[in-house]
């Protein structure tokens, strides 16, 4: 039987979730460096593998008529460039819990240099577009970030 591989998945480490990636070329443009908004898609693929490892299934609440989150408000700061070939880590950790919303912080690193960070706060919705109380097990498994998560960096430090 042919082994079949599995998605890459991250880790919850502590309040840190820590999701790998790797520079592909259609992330890059014809100078090999990577171009601005695949930042804003690795941290949306890591966002969705943190609430997978905290065993929110946003499919299944969609499904059921409950809602899902979406991004309400990003900031995000350029850094360093990534290149073809880098391998890249995105660190999420969570700022705020609120009863319809989280915010996250976002760090894409190449080992220890920061190549771009993000806060991105995300909202509750419900079926028809409007904020809605998050599940009270997702707002507990978010929270639950809060109380081991890191230190931010100093600003400037790489």
């Amino acid at each position: 039987m042919t082994a079949v591989p599995q998605p890459s998945c991250g880790v919850i480490d502590g309040g840190t979730h820590r999701f790998a990636l790797r520079v592909f070329y259609e992330d890059t443009d014809a100078g090999g460096v990577v171009y601005h908004a695949n930042y804003l898609r690795w941290f949306e693929r890591a966002r969705s593998d943190l609430v997978e490892l905290l065993g929110i299934d946003q499919r299944a609440a969609l499904e059921a008529g409950e809602g899902l989150y979406t991004v309400a408000e990003v900031t995000i700061r350029y850094l360093s460039p990534a290149r073809l070939g880098d391998t890249v880590q995105v660190e999420t950790v969570a700022e705020q819990v609120g009863r319809v919303s989280c915010t996250l912080r976002q760090t894409a690193l190449r080992g220890d240099v920061r190549l771009a960070e993000a806060i991105v706060k995300v909202g509750f919705i419900g079926p028809d577009g409007r904020p809605r109380r998050q599940p009270a097990a997702w707002q507990d498994a978010f929270a639950s970030l809060l109380n081991t998560c890191s230190e931010p960096r100093p600003e400037g430090q790489e």
